[in-house]
């Protein structure tokens, strides 16, 4: 039977709606009841569909509930915002192989302003990013390529701070200078608040997903290569 999900309710919109207005501890514990039924078990239920569409075509993306979905629940310490939570619900499907968040995933949100569907490599710690920058070097025609697909065109909008200058230990005026300069390579899509009511939404997230999986699987393959554990070698 295929994956399904019908749609989050009314009143989880209506929750967020007003955690945006109420963004204290006493407002939220007096609603967690209403947090617990209409927005985490539903998240719960999604993921679990949206990992069913992944056995399609993405199967090494496969993330459990418990491990993809974000914590309401707001880091403080060292922030200036001390607002307690996120007023927005979120999951993250990382790759087999993968720490945590680290490497390219697949993303989205729901807030009571829009649904956002995204992929790609977001804030790459050091070794990582010049990994997939020197991957680039070599194989940027084939990066570009995959970019360029019209689906992937049509459904989400390429984003990714770039430097002034070419990074140093890398070549000038290189071809793939305008892409080894990025400091994350992602893809972002934003949709109505309201989609997320409807039964169209898994496919929605989904669909994005797919379209997405060709240059998410390019940005781990450098990664992979380094993650993969030494096997010594010994002697008689």
């Amino acid at each position: 039977m295929a994956a399904k999900f019908d749609g989050f309710s009314p009143a989880a919109l209506k929750f967020l709606k007003g955690l945006k207005k109420n963004n204290n501890r006493e407002w939220f514990q007096a609603r967690k009841e209403i947090y617990d039924l209409e927005l985490k078990a539903p998240l719960e239920q999604l993921v679990s569909a949206i990992n069913e569409r992944l056995l399609a075509f993405a199967p090494d993306y496969l993330t459990e509930p418990k491990q993809s979905i974000f914590r309401i629940y707001r880091d403080t310490r060292f922030s200036n915002d001390k607002t307690p939570y996120k007023t927005h619900i979120a999951a993250w499907f990382k790759r087999r192989g993968m720490v945590a968040t680290s490497g390219g995933g697949f993303y989205f949100h729901i807030s009571a302003e829009e649904v956002v569907v995204a992929g790609g490599l977001y804030m790459p710690p050091k070794e990582q990013l010049a990994a997939v920058r020197h991957h680039l070097l070599e194989h940027h025609e084939r990066f570009r390529a995959l970019a360029a697909s019209k689906k992937l065109k049509k459904l989400a909008e390429f984003e990714g701070a770039s430097l002034l200058r070419d990074p140093k230990g890398f070549p000038k005026d290189h071809p793939a200078s305008d892409l080894i300069r990025k400091k994350q390579w992602g893809w972002h899509s934003t949709l109505p608040a309201e989609v997320a009511l409807q039964p169209t939404l898994l496919g929605e997230i989904t669909s994005r997903m797919e379209v997405l999986t060709s240059v998410v699987e390019f940005l781990n393959e450098p990664l992979l290569v380094a993650a993969k554990p030494r096997r010594d070698v010994f002697f008689d």
